[in-house]
Order: structure tokens, then C-alpha cells, then sequence
């Protein structure tokens, strides 16, 4: 790659792997869904406009109104509650370590939405290792009572894994900006009574506006910007390689910030997550092998333009 083009995986390769470290500092004092609103009301502030000088907003809506809610849902408005909810009682590492399993579960749902390749032994290998690393990081916290937590950061892993399928299949004609800034604009409104409710009685910290400034700022419209222009530096399939960049960046920054402790058995899963990751999504051994044919998480983001990308704050897929 270029120099421009490493200067921009190495900002996405922060800019996507501290929100979880943000969403903690944030949910310590305000809710879930204050946290949810403020994010998404600042995204749709920043990125809307842009999305309107583009013109047709409102045709598009109209068009694909059922594909770009159930996106919105599976993408944003249940995974970004349920995760900020998830850290109230979770470690930020402990989440993004989780959060770094999509790819996995990726290619077991894109199964449902009609991907005929064989799984071949590789990836059923990556996915056995990946799945081993959840059993590592989830085993402790079971017997800690953060059962409700654990299953709130599985549902969002669920819904981003699912997400990118439903804009591969449905929303590809679409314009990723447009798409992203009626997500979010969909996103503030349903969560704007719930926000309304539950304000804080004083103003938070400086700390914790810094934070949901962040998240909204930096990890949702200027995340979606720079990687879009990532894409174009890079290629797709080159750009998704933050994946695997993410997660070492979410454990450090709690280590470092929160003073999370830095177990071995963190470690551990953090090391078979990523292998299992590395593997389930792999492509071709050699080219016209079959079965081992690039992978559906591969193959749906290396195709897609980024529709996913405005919860992909949070997406390391």
C-alpha cells in the first residue's frame, strides 16, 4: 500500500478498536440509551447533510425501506444497546475480545442467506478454534453471575455478523452515505424517548462527554469517512485486514486506561479468536481449489460497498 493508505488502516485500526474502551468511561455514568442516542444523533448530524446534498434521500428510503430497517435493526439499534448495557458489568477488553468473533459467525450465518461453498477442513477448523476461544474468555464470568452480559454481547455479535449479509443481498445498489445517515437518523429517533427518560439529574464529567463525543465523532462519522476512503486506497478485501487489528487495540486501551488486568487466560482466547477468525475466513488454498473458496465473510465484504460501516464502530468484520 501507499503511505496514505497505511496512515488510514493504522487510524481505523484505533479509531474501530476503542469504543469499547469509550462506552465504558460513558455507561459508568449515563445509560444505555443516552449512550445510543448520543452516538447516533451526532453521526446523523455530521454525516447527514452530505447524505441530502447527494439528493434522492427520500427515494431511497422509499425504495428499500424493509432491507434498510431491518439493516438498521440488526446493525445498529439492537447491538448498540445491548453491547453498552453488556460493559456496565463487563471489562471493555473482555467486550471487544467477544466483539472480535463476528467474522466466526459470519460464515455460520451466511449459510441462512443461501452461501452453497463447502466449509472444507480449514474453516471448520477455524471455527472450532475461534469457538474454543469464547469458551476461555466466557468460562470465568459464567460462574460470576454476568450471564445476562454475556448473552447481550453474543446478541450483538449476532447482529453483526448478520448485518453486512442483508446489505450484500439487499442493499447493494444502494448509496453507502445515504445508508449510513438514515440508519443513524432511524436510530436517534427510536431511542430519543427512551434517552429523554433516563437523562442524567446533573451534567456528566468532562470525562464522560469526551467519551460519547468520541463515539460519535470520531468512532461513527469520521470512522465511516476514512474507511470509505480506505477502500478506495486499498481495495475492499486489503482494507477488512483490520479486522484482525481491532481487538489487540480494544484489550490494550483497557489495559492501559481502565487498568484492566491483562490475564493469561485473556491471552489464551485473544490468541485462538483471532486464529479461528484468520481461518474460518480464509480464501482458496490454490487458485480452482474448490470448497475452500473464499469464505462468505471474505466474499460479502471484499463485494460490498460499506454499508455496514456505520455500526461498524464496533464491527471488527
Amino acid at each position: 500500500m501507499t503511505a496514505r493508505g497505511w496512515l488510514l488502516f493504522s487510524l481505523m485500526g484505533v479509531v474501530w478498536g476503542v469504543p469499547y474502551l469509550m462506552i465504558k468511561v460513558a455507561v459508568d455514568a449515563v445509560s444505555p440509551s443516552t449512550v445510543v442516542f448520543t452516538r447516533c444523533a451526532l453521526g446523523a448530524v455530521l454525516l447527514l447533510p452530505f447524505a441530502l446534498r447527494q439528493g434522492g434521500l427520500a427515494r431511497t428510503a422509499r425504495a428499500h425501506w424493509r432491507p434498510l430497517l431491518a439493516f438498521a435493526c440488526a446493525e445498529i439499534i439492537v447491538p448498540w444497546f445491548t453491547l453498552s448495557d453488556a460493559e456496565r458489568h463487563l471489562s471493555s477488553s473482555t467486550a471487544g475480545l467477544l466483539i472480535a468473533g463476528v467474522p466466526i459467525v459470519g460464515v455460520v450465518a451466511a449459510r441462512f442467506f443461501g452461501d452453497t461453498d463447502r466449509l472444507g477442513p480449514r474453516r471448520a477448523a477455524g471455527l472450532t478454534v475461534g469457538l474454543a476461544g469464547v469458551a476461555v474468555l466466557t468460562a470465568p464470568h459464567l460462574a460470576g453471575g454476568d450471564a445476562r452480559s454475556l448473552a447481550e454481547v453474543l446478541l450483538t455479535v449476532l447482529g453483526y455478523a448478520t448485518a453486512p449479509l442483508i446489505a450484500a443481498r439487499h442493499l447493494k445498489g444502494v448509496s453507502s452515505l445515504q445508508l449510513t445517515a438514515a440508519c443513524l437518523t432511524l436510530a436517534a429517533v427510536v431511542y430519543a424517548p427512551a434517552a429523554a427518560v433516563t437523562r442524567p439529574s446533573a451534567m456528566p464529567s468532562a470525562e464522560v462527554l469526551a467519551a460519547l463525543a468520541g463515539l460519535g465523532v470520531v468512532c461513527t462519522a469520521v470512522a465511516f469517512v476514512a474507511f470509505l476512503e480506505l477502500i478506495k486506497e486499498a481495495g475492499p478485501a486489503r482494507a477488512t485486514v483490520i479486522t484482525y487489528v481491532n481487538p489487540a487495540v480494544a484489550v490494550a486501551a483497557g489495559a492501559l486506561f481502565l487498568g484492566e488486568p491483562l490475564t493469561p487466560g485473556i491471552v489464551t482466547a485473544f490468541t485462538l479468536i483471532l486464529a479461528g477468525s484468520v481461518l474460518a475466513t480464509a480464501g482458496p488454498v490454490a487458485a480452482g481449489k474448490p470448497g475452500e473458496g473464499s469464505g462468505a465473510v471474505r466474499r460479502t465484504d471484499a463485494s460490498r460497498p460499506p454499508e455496514a460501516l456505520a455500526g461498524m464502530a464496533d464491527e471488527p468484520s
